[in-house]
Order: C-alpha cells, then sequence, then structure tokens
C-alpha cells in the first residue's frame, strides 16, 4: 500500500508563490493605506482650526471686537467645545493673528508635509 500522506504536503514552490502573491498585494495596498492616513490627518487639522476660527469669530462678535484687534485666545476657547489647541496633529503651531479675515493660518510645514492628498486648505 502507498502512503497518501506524501502526496498532500505543499512542495517549496508552491509556497513561493502564495508568498510572493502576498508580497504583490500587500505592495499595492500599503501606498493607499498611507494616503488615507495622511488625509484623516489633513482633515482633522483644517477641522481643528476651523473650530478654533469660529470660536474667535463668536468671541469677537460677543466682546464687541473689530477687524484688526488682537485675539485673546485664552478669552476665545471659552467658545469652543473642545479643547484650544496651540499645535497641530503634527505638532507644528498654528498662527493666530488679530480679528479679521485670515485670522488662523495652518503652518506651511504641514500642508507641505500633507500634500498631494487632495486636501483644500481653503482660507487657512
Amino acid at each position: 500500500m502507498r502512503d497518501t500522506r506524501k502526496n498532500q504536503a505543499f512542495t517549496l514552490v508552491e509556497i513561493m508563490i502564495v508568498v510572493a502573491i502576498i508580497g504583490l498585494l500587500a505592495a499595492l495596498a500599503i501606498p493607499g493605506f498611507v494616503k488615507a492616513r495622511k488625509q484623516s490627518q489633513g482633515r482633522r487639522i483644517l477641522n481643528d482650526a476651523r473650530q478654533m476660527d469660529s470660536a474667535i469669530d463668536q468671541w469677537a462678535l460677543e466682546k464687541h471686537k473689530k477687524d484688526g484687534d488682537t485675539v485673546t485666545t485664552s478669552e476665545a476657547a471659552t467658545y469652543l467645545k473642545g479643547e484650544w489647541k496651540d499645535t497641530d496633529l503634527l505638532g507644528n503651531s498654528f498662527t493666530i493673528s488679530t480679528v479679521g479675515s485670515n485670522q488662523m493660518k495652518i503652518a506651511t510645514t504641514t500642508k507641505s508635509s500633507l500634500d498631494g492628498v487632495g486636501i483644500d486648505w481653503g482660507q487657512f
């Protein structure tokens, strides 16, 4: 009688083909995951800037501030539901200027590090 267990094993060539296919699939998927992560980070940073910009607007309206007045972030932070962030998700500082247009700016280093992922920074 013949032993049938020998015919049930995988050959080295079959295992190498499976490993190559898994490697190929990983090589195709990883760039997509990296781009999705960068997009998520960019959207989070943009959302944080929008919320803080809105808090500054609300503070300025209630305190009767006009364009060109200095922003007091400690007071404006009370109009924000979340936490006031001095730095973005990547550790770069937000720039806060005077009340009015362009009162919040996202660091250019943040924008350049997240370049090419489809984030429209708009006024920020």
